[in-house]
């Protein structure tokens, strides 16, 4: 008997290791690669529970269903006091719960400009000693339908971007963003950081609450899906849709407050993140609708308080899933290098949650001059989300893969199955507190909060 595979030239298929490629690439013999990765170590068993479990496919349809229809509004902008019902030394933050003790250099500056913005203490000296005293109660934005950039901290003096979505009734809240730089985000706490947030709450928050009861909601979908066209990723560049958003507010901005239009307009002209704020909000709203669909695998959140990386999951309520931030790679500002970066922080990973930011980076080929890589990468990282998402998003497309929509809906078992982690684009705090911005760059999550996220839901 003769094998036909002796007749000819052998076809070689190369997966897994990449030694073996690149051996057969050096004798030229013509390949077929796969790009096979083993599944996460440690989640056989949860895996087969999983997969058997008769309510996984259902569950998903619906949870990805309800994220993707969900049609997120601007229709405010209040004081958090009035919104989230946030007492008098209350904040919250980014990210898992975390108090003092463990919070990092960014937390910690940013936990300080708060309580002297609120009048609660006079200098740092002073807001540290009542920080540390737990005078102050501390917790997680996300548990009050909330999200909040880099260190995220809300205090109930700020204002808050109001985002409905009234095809499942829910509403998500974010603070208004201060620029880049030295700023509270990032864990700055100066003088000029503590006289903006007076501005804004002052000024900026009314002027644009009194716009929006003069234009009416403005519709986030549309404005995402608009941006995306003209080459934003929306988390860290968010050039075109802060333009878009402007020319929509612009005029009311000017027949409601005609004394203040120019600052307000100034400010927000010279900060191309303005949106993003929006944007989370949006995120939110549309991650939330997705919560709570029992036996489902499908990830609504991922945030970082600058010490945890934490997740949590549709079917398994409100419960976190941590491992340890890491710190991104990537381009650093002036002197600045990865010896000043903190780990991962911040709740702005809504938008890789909602199929944007990072899942989204083939929109924004200039987004690698921000953190760091060539347009290939960008594209590769967009291409490499496909195989963890459980849908393309209808009204979220990418103009350079055929206006394909972005990968949405992070699942666990993909995830798992692959050994392929969310792509995340961030910002970079520096460690120590009241540096502010270092830089900004990509960063991959922790395995273990996944894999321990898939075994919780395996025993459900």
């Amino acid at each position: 008997m003769r094998l036909s595979m002796l007749d000819g030239e052998p076809r070689v298929i190369s997966a897994g290791a990449a030694v073996i490629a690149e051996a057969l690439d050096q004798q030229a013999v013509p390949r077929l690669g796969v790009d096979w990765r083993p599944p996460l170590p440690g989640t056989s068993a949860a895996l087969a529970k999983v997969l058997a479990d008769p309510r996984r496919e259902r569950a998903n349809e619906v949870a990805v269903g309800r994220l993707l229809s969900a049609r997120p509004r601007l229709v405010g902008v209040r004081p958090a006091r009035e919104v989230l019902d946030l007492p008098p030394r209350t904040f919250f933050h980014a990210g898992p719960p975390i108090d003092w003790e463990r919070a990092s250099g960014p937390m910690r500056g940013a936990l300080i400009g708060a309580a002297i913005f609120e009048g609660l203490a006079a200098d740092a000296e002073e807001a540290e000693r009542l920080l540390v005293s737990g005078s102050v109660k501390l917790d997680s934005c996300h548990h009050h339908r909330t999200v909040g950039p880099m260190a995220g901290v809300v205090s109930p003096s700020m204002w808050m971007l109001e985002v409905v979505d009234d095809e499942h009734g829910r509403t998500a809240y974010c603070s208004l963003n201060e620029g880049l730089g030295k700023v509270l985000r990032y864990g700055a706490y100066g003088p000029e950081v503590v006289e903006r947030l007076h501005w804004m709450g002052e000024v900026l928050g009314p002027v644009l609450a009194a716009a929006l009861a003069v234009s009416g909601p403005i519709d986030l979908r549309s404005l995402i899906a608009q941006a995306l066209q003209m080459g934003d990723e929306l988390h860290n560049r968010n050039r075109a849709a802060t333009s878009l958003l402007v020319r929509e507010l612009a005029p009311a901005i000017v027949d409601a407050s005609p004394q203040q239009a120019a600052a307000v307009l100034r400010f927000v002209n010279g900060n191309d993140h303005f949106f993003l704020n929006a944007g989370m909000a949006a995120g939110k709203v549309s991650a939330d609708a997705a919560r709570d669909v029992p036996g489902s695998s499908l990830v609504v959140a991922m945030a970082r308080n600058g010490t945890d990386f934490g997740i949590q999951v549709s079917g398994l309520g409100n419960r976190w899933f941590t491992g340890p931030a890491g710190v991104p790679d990537g381009l650093y500002l002036g002197a600045y290098g990865p010896d000043d970066a903190n780990p991962d922080i911040g709740d702005s990973t809504i938008t890789e949650t909602s199929g944007l930011g990072g899942f989204a980076m083939a929109a924004a080929p200039a987004i690698v001059r921000f953190v760091g890589g060539d347009v290939s990468d960008a594209i590769a990282a967009t291409r490499s989300m496909y195989e963890i998402t459980l849908a393309e998003h209808p009204a979220y497309q990418i103009p350079g893969l055929g206006f394909r929509g972005t990968p949405t809906g992070i699942d666990l078992v993909l995830i798992a199955r692959t050994g392929q982690l969310p792509v995340v684009n961030t910002g970079i705090a520096g460690r120590v507190a009241g540096t502010g911005q270092v830089g900004a760059g990509l960063v991959s999550p922790p395995a273990e909060a996944f894999t321990a996220a898939l075994a919780a839901l395996a025993a459900t």
